[in-house]
């Protein structure tokens, strides 16, 4: 079936703010359809009457309303027009925007399964084809609907047998254009979906420009490229057929149409039925009934689009995240205690099935105030401990706390508030340092921004930019070293004032020069905060209070540093006799 109505569901409440252009849009569209009704009217009679030998004076001044009506209807049609489109965008833009919103607050599992290029796809491309038929919709479909309901209308008027006729044919002609959307309209889902597995594997391939170049996989690279658009072309071509097919059809409906009015037309003026500018008028209406079956069939490509677009809009917005809150619980201010309670994980991507354990049954307790030291190999858990205190994934079985609240009683904005993270990589966007630094919350003022970079003794490095807090950067490493970007990223941790701080291993890949001035900046940012430091190197926990050890998704030692490195019997002293690179390589 159209998809009109769950289109329609879905874009009105985003058209309510805009009601005031409805409206507007609505006069427009039937004053200009009425005055498309009139004129053949002004027409019939001037051929009548001048067949009659009326007035000259008669004659011109129903030639002048004409010119009149035909000029003003184009002006209308262009200011409907324009109003269609501006409503139609204004409208997707807000669905975009809401889709991206959604999309930001699904869980990474949703995340893991998708590529960039795919979601660019699904939020703009998918959203822009209900976009151009909406605006197409109002004044192309709707008006032109109600232009042939007027037309049939005055056809009977003129003669029982011309209307019902012209009916038969308008009925047939639409049945048919229906029909065959409703067969093509799958055909154009997929279309939609190859596109969007293409752009998905384009933006993905890319980003790793420099890795497929350096390591001669080009040729590699462009075999996959091919077999996406060797993929896409049968279903391009599939989709273009459904156009095809309504094309043709029109063709064929409207030579039949067309002689059906040449011959009812010489019946009836041969019989004295209609007069020679009824016959006119009949042709005509029924040439203008062209106009919105034509327009109509144009919009079912449109529609065919859209109605793929719709129902891949609608699967999105029907996902919901695994991230779910059983309260609205607040966290202390201040520093608070982490607490992990025999908590079992697992990665699970998308709609798949869960992999192997990641963590097995942890429990451990960190005071408030306290800085721990996470060690282990790769693979031992260590990362996810810290996307579980961030709640960007839930645990299977157990419980995660901080300062005594489940965080599942917690609202993941609110979490995440009060703890803050700092990566190896910093993500960085297109926009001025001080964008970056407050995620473009226009609220924090410079003042606040430059008293958390005095406290931070960062003040000499925004003055070195070139134009200080306005300094435009980059996406990716934004044209900062790597030491810079995670000055900004300290920052960025500092400006939330959270209670938890967790960094993992945030100085592995400084220089010397900037390592010094973010061990500074480390104790500042741990001071009077509870802290997490996932760590790779020993010199990196020094500064820990306690150290856990990590193995194959178990906590293996837990215990203050101190009194861990005086036992000799503790792996942690291991660590410290051997080096931490041999025990675990």
């Amino acid at each position: 079936m159209i998809p009109v109505r769950q289109y329609w569901n879905l874009l009105v409440d985003y058209l309510r703010p805009h009601k005031l252009r409805v409206v507007l849009l609505a006069v427009l569209l039937f004053t200009g359809i009425a005055f498309q009704l009139i004129n053949p009217q002004i027409v019939r009679s001037f051929i009548d009457k001048a067949i009659a030998g009326a007035d000259q004076t008669a004659l011109v001044r129903l030639a002048l309303t004409f010119a009149a009506l035909a000029v003003a209807h184009q002006a209308l049609s262009v200011l409907a027009t324009y109003l269609a489109e501006n409503i139609g965008w204004a409208a997707t833009n807000e669905l975009r925007g809401d889709l991206a919103e959604h999309c930001l607050r699904l869980d990474m599992g949703f995340h893991k399964t998708r590529t960039p290029g795919e979601m660019i796809e699904r939020i703009d491309g998918d959203v822009t084809s209900l976009s151009n038929f909406f605006g197409q919709f109002v004044i192309h479909v709707v008006g032109n609907l109600v232009l042939l309901v007027g037309i049939l209308v005055l056809l009977f008027r003129e003669n029982l047998l011309v209307g019902l006729g012209i009916s038969v044919f308008a009925g047939v002609a639409l049945l048919g254009m229906v029909g065959i959307q409703n067969v093509a309209l799958p055909w154009w889902k997929r279309v939609r979906q190859r596109s969007a597995e293409f752009y998905g594997f384009l933006g993905e391939q890319l980003g790793g420009t420099e890795d497929i170049r350096s390591n001669g996989a080009t040729d590699f690279f462009l075999r996959r490229f091919t077999e996406h658009l060797r993929a896409w072309l049968p279903d391009a071509v599939r989709g273009f057929m459904g156009w095809a097919v309504l094309w043709s059809t029109n063709i064929v409906v409207f030579a039949v149409g067309t002689a059906l009015v040449f011959w009812l037309g010489s019946r009836l003026f041969g019989d004295g039925s209609l007069t020679i500018g009824s016959v006119y008028l009949v042709f005509t209406y029924t040439e203008l009934l062209r106009q919105p079956l034509d327009r109509i069939r144009h919009q079912m490509e449109d529609l065919q689009k859209a109605g793929a677009g719709m129902s891949r809009v609608e699967d999105l917005l029907a996902l919901t995240s695994r991230i779910e809150s059983v309260g609205a619980a607040q966290l202390q201010p201040g520093p608070f205690s982490v607490e992990f309670d025999a908590v079992t994980f697992a990665y699970q991507d998308g709609d798949e099935e869960m992999g192997d354990v990641v963590l097995d049954g942890v429990s451990f307790r960190v005071a408030s105030g306290r800085v721990v030291g996470v060690l282990g190999r790769t693979g031992s858990g260590k990362t996810t401990l810290a996307r579980l205190l961030t709640r960007l994934y839930d645990p299977i079985e157990g419980r995660v706390l901080l300062g005594g609240v489940a965080a599942r009683e917690t609202k993941p904005d609110e979490l995440r508030r009060r703890v803050g993270m700092v990566t190896q990589d910093v993500q960085l966007f297109r926009a001025s340092v001080r964008d970056n630094l407050t995620f473009f919350d226009s609220d924090a003022s410079d003042e606040a921004i430059m008293e958390v970079l005095l406290d931070l003794g960062l003040t000499d490095w925004v003055r070195s930019l070139p134009e200080g807090l306005d300094t435009l950067l980059e996406s990716g490493s934004g044209g900062l070293s790597a030491g810079e970007a995670q000055l900004l990223a300290f920052t960025r941790i500092f400006l939330k004032d959270p209670g938890l701080v967790i960094l993992d291993e945030a100085s592995s890949r400084l220089d010397p020069a900037t390592e010094q001035l973010i061990e500074r900046a480390v104790d500042k940012l741990l001071a009077n905060r509870t802290g997490i430091i996932i760590a790779h190197r020993l010199a990196t926990v020094t500064r820990a209070d306690d150290v856990l050890i990590m193995d194959e998704g178990r906590v293996v030692e837990f215990g203050e540093r101190l009194a861990l490195a005086a036992d000799p019997e503790s792996r942690f002293a291991r660590f410290l006799r051997v080096g931490l690179e041999e025990v675990l390589a």
